[in-house]
C-alpha cells in the first residue's frame, strides 16, 4: 500500500510551498507584514552556508571552501542585515534561535561570539528558549562545546548520517565514532537541554541489517530527538549527487523495510514518533506539545514555538511573518550585491489570501497531529468545514478506502500506516498542487 502511494510531494513546511514563491513579492509588502502580525514572540534562523568538504548526498544551500576569510567576510555582510532588520522587530521578544547550514560549526570561536554578541546586541532575548546549533562532529575539537555553551546555545544537533564506514566513504563524510560518543557524553555533562541525531536512510550501500547496526548505536547515545530523513536522489537538480551511482543505492522495497524497522526500534525503545521523520523522547518538549494537541511546524521543522514570527537572516533563508512569507536571495553573491545595494537581501515571497491561510491551518493541524475536529475548524475559521473542502474531501475517499484515514462523528484520524503517508493526505488540501503538476520537483514520500 506504502509502494502504491510512493508518489512525490511537499514536505509542508510551509502552505502554500516555497514553489508559490516569486519576485513580486517587496519590501513593503514585508513591513506591512510585520506591522499587520498579530505575534510578540520572535524565531530567528540564521544560516550559515560553509562545509569544509562537499557530502555527495547534500541537497541544502552551501559553499564549500577551507578559507577561513571567506567567513569574515560573510559574517560583516550578515551583520548589516541583522542591523538593518532588527529595528523592525523592538516589540518582539526572541524566543527561540536557530543556526543551520552548510556547518555552522564551520565558524571558529571567535566568529560564533563575534556574531551571538552582534545578535544579542539588536534583538530583545527572552531568559528563557530554545537556542540551538547544528554540528558536523568531523571538523571541530571537544572544545567549541564550550564556546557553544558561553554563546548561549543549550541544544545541538549532530548530523551523523550512518555509523556505516562504508556509506561514509560513498558519500565522502567519514567521522570518527568515538568523538560523536565523546561529544554527546560531554554535551550532556555541560547541561545542554536537548540533543538531537540526524540520520539517512536511502543512501548507497546501506542495507535493513546495516542501519539495524547504526541504530543500535544511536540507542547507546541516547539523543533526546532523532530526526531520521528518506534520501531524496535528484541528480540532475543537485551535481554532487550525481557521484553516487544508481546501482549502489537501496531499493525502494529495502528503504520502506529500513524505515519500518526505525519506526520499531525507536518506539520500543520508548522514542514518541512525532510523525514525518522525527522522534523524541516522551519527557521532551516536542512530545509532550504533540500529546497535548498545542504542536507547530515551520520551515525549520517541527517546532514548540506556538504562533510564533520567524525571521530568517543570511543568504537564502526564509522567514514567515505574519500572512507572509519571505525569502533572501539565493546565492552568495546576488545576496552581498542586495545587501550593498538595500541594506536588505529579500528575494522573492507571497502573501497569503483567506484561502491560504484556512488550507494552512488545517494542513498544520493534520501534519502535526494526526486527527482533526471539524467542528474545532468551523469554529476558528467562520467555515463549514464539508461544504468548503467538498472536493478535497472527495480526493481523501481514496486514503479511507484504503483504511489510511477514518471519518467518523466529523472527526478526522489517520491510522498509525496513514501517518507514513500524511504528505499524501495534505495534498488533499493543497490547492496548489492540484493546479499544477509538480510532481517532479519534489523528492518521493517514502
Amino acid at each position: 500500500m506504502i509502494e502504491k502511494y510512493n508518489y512525490s510531494g511537499p514536505r509542508y513546511t510551509s502552505y502554500p510551498t516555497a514553489l508559490e514563491f516569486d519576485d513580486t513579492f517587496t519590501e513593503q509588502n514585508l513591513l506591512t507584514a510585520i506591522e499587520n502580525s498579530k505575534s510578540d514572540k520572535l524565531s530567528l534562523y540564521i544560516h550559515i552556508p560553509f562545509c569544509a568538504k562537499l557530502c555527495y548526498y547534500c541537497g541544502c544551500n552551501k559553499v564549500i571552501t577551507r578559507h577561513q576569510h571567506k567567513a569574515d567576510q560573510y559574517i560583516e555582510y550578515l551583520s548589516q542585515e541583522i542591523i538593518k532588520r532588527a529595528p523592525l522587530f523592538k516589540h518582539y521578544s526572541v524566543t527561540q534561535m536557530h543556526w543551520g547550514g552548510g556547518t555552522p560549526t564551520f565558524l571558529n570561536p571567535e566568529q560564533i561570539l563575534k556574531l551571538t554578541s552582534l545578535i544579542k546586541a539588536n534583538f530583545n532575548f527572552a531568559e528563557e528558549g530554545e537556542y540551538s546549533i547544528e554540528v558536523d562532529p568531523r571538523e571541530i575539537e571537544l572544545s567549541m562545546l564550550d564556546t557553544l555553551k558561553e554563546a548561549g546555545f543549550n541544544r545541538i544537533s549532530i548530523g551523523v548520517q550512518d555509523f556505516n564506514k562504508e556509506v561514509q566513504i560513498a558519500v565522502n563524510r567519514e567521522q570518527d565514532e568515538q568523538f560523536i560518543f565523546d561529544l554527546m557524553a560531554k554535551a550532556k555533562a555541560m547541561g545542554f537541554v536537548s540533543t538531537n541525531i540526524d540520520l539517512i536512510y536511502g543512501l548507497p550501500h546501506q542495507t535493513p541489517d546495516t542501519f539495524a547496526v547504526t541504530m543500535q548505536r544511536v540507542l547507546d547515545l541516547s539523543p533526546d530527538r532523532l530526526s531520521v530523513f528518506n534520501y531524496a536522489h535528484l541528480p540532475a537538480r543537485f551535481a554532487a549527487q550525481r557521484k553516487i551511482k544508481d546501482e549502489h543505492l537501496p531499493s525502494p522495497k529495502q528503504k520502506l523495510e529500513m524505515l519500518h524497522q526505525t519506526i520499531e526500534t525507536l518506539t520500543g525503545a520508548g522514542y514518541q514518533y512525532i510523525g514525518m521523520d522525527h522522534f523524541a523522547k516522551p519527557d521532551d518538549e516536542l512530545a509532550k506539545l504533540q500529546r497535548e494537541g498545542r504542536l507547530h511546524r515551520n520551515f525549520q521543522g517541527y517546532t514548540t514555538q506556538e504562533e510564533c514570527d520567524l525571521l530568517g537572516l543570511g543568504v537564502s533563508s526564509i522567514s514567515q511573518i505574519g500572512d507572509c512569507y519571505a525569502q533572501n536571495q539565493k546565492d552568495i553573491r546576488p545576496y552581498y550585491e542586495a545587501i550593498d545595494k538595500e541594506g536588505h537581501a529579500l528575494w522573492k515571497g507571497c502573501s497569503l489570501n483567506r484561502d491560504d491561510e484556512i488550507r494552512r491551518v488545517v494542513i498544520k493541524q493534520l501534519i502535526c497531529h494526526f486527527e482533526l475536529d471539524m467542528a474545532k475548524i468551523d469554529e476558528k475559521l467562520g467555515i463549514n468545514f464539508e461544504t468548503y473542502f467538498a472536493e478535497d474531501l472527495k480526493l481523501m475517499q481514496t486514503f479511507i478506502d484504503d483504511k489510511l484515514v477514518e471519518i467518523v462523528n466529523r472527526q478526522i484520524t489517520i491510522s498509525p500506516t496513514g501517518r507514513l503517508l500524511i504528505r499524501n493526505i495534505c495534498m488533499c488540501f493543497d490547492l496548489y498542487y492540484r493546479q499544477k503538476a509538480r510532481q517532479q520537483q519534489f523528492s518521493r514520500v517514502i
